[in-house]
């Protein structure tokens, strides 16, 4: 028997970990004094809520060689092998760390870098999880590698506020940019979030971010694939899905939405729309 185990940078909360079989391991988010298992005892609502109210930014740290350990041999005690699925390499230092865990157990334990997060890492999830029902950990291993570079996540930004609280703009850049309301559009390449586009305005956004799902060449129906939001409501994204219509209609019977939590949402903010998905 072959368990999976992901960290909490891939959104899916210990309930969601629980009825899919899955071991959740946690990363810690921190305000102020106060100090969370991501995804165990604050829910996404209640990170925003805080978030909103917080004059600075929370901090959240990554997972370390000792977690790591602990959880593999306690999951190898009932299982076979162990495939743990991580958060981007290039965001965190979350797979250095599983990576250096995994070899204390030899070929038992494999770590997959997913060079995503949020949604991004959350599809991965979902398709190791179709895979180990079919393959051994070989296989399932390379499967993973081989394809989550046909990964893509494309995130519509509905404010700057964030980014240049984390000091990744400057104070002009998101005041020019919130004055003009530009709403920057933001991809995982390589493991890294990139700028691909800004639009003057929510509708125009909806509609570049649209476009560019159509120039990765479409979504693969037959792949998992995922939507989320930041924020305490979706309204925005029911708002992207019904201006993208063209991209689900007779595709699909319903769209899977899910709430991103504090790893990506520290550093974007509320307000944000993401689609994830396997390139046609």
């Amino acid at each position: 028997m072959i368990k999976i185990v992901v960290d909490s940078a891939s959104d899916i909360t210990q309930s969601e970990a629980e009825s899919l079989g899955v071991s959740l391991i946690s990363m810690r988010v921190r305000f102020g004094e106060e100090e969370f298992s991501d995804g165990v005892d604050i829910t996404h609502r209640e990170f925003y809520e805080k978030l909103i109210e917080s004059d600075a930014l929370p901090q959240t740290s990554q997972i370390n060689e000792f977690c790591w350990a602990e959880r593999f041999d306690e999951l190898l005690k009932d299982a076979d092998e162990v495939l743990a699925i991580t958060i981007s390499s290039k965001l965190s230092g979350t797979y250095v760390s599983a990576a250096a865990a995994a070899k204390k157990f030899g070929t038992r334990v494999r770590v997959v870098d997913s060079l995503s997060a949020c949604i991004g890492e959350r599809i991965l999830c979902m398709y190791a999880l179709r895979l180990i029902r079919d393959h051994g950990i070989d296989d399932a291993e390379r499967l993973l590698n081989e394809n989550k570079n046909k990964m893509q996540v494309l995130a519509l930004l509905d404010t700057l506020h964030y980014l240049k609280m984390g000091g990744r703009i400057s104070a002009a850049t998101a005041f020019a940019g919130e004055l003009l309301s530009i709403k920057p559009v933001v991809c995982i390449a390589d493991g890294e979030v990139k700028l691909v586009g800004k639009a003057l305005g929510s509708k125009r956004g909806n509609n570049l971010l649209a476009q560019l799902v159509e120039k990765c060449g479409g979504i693969n129906f037959d792949m998992p694939y995922a939507l989320g939001f930041t924020g305490l409501d979706d309204k925005l994204l029911v708002k992207y899905i019904g201006d993208s219509e063209r991209l689900w209609k007779g595709r699909v019977d319903s769209l899977p939405v899910f709430a991103i939590g504090s790893t990506i949402g520290t550093h974007v903010g509320p307000g944000a729309i993401a689609v994830a998905f396997f390139g046609e």
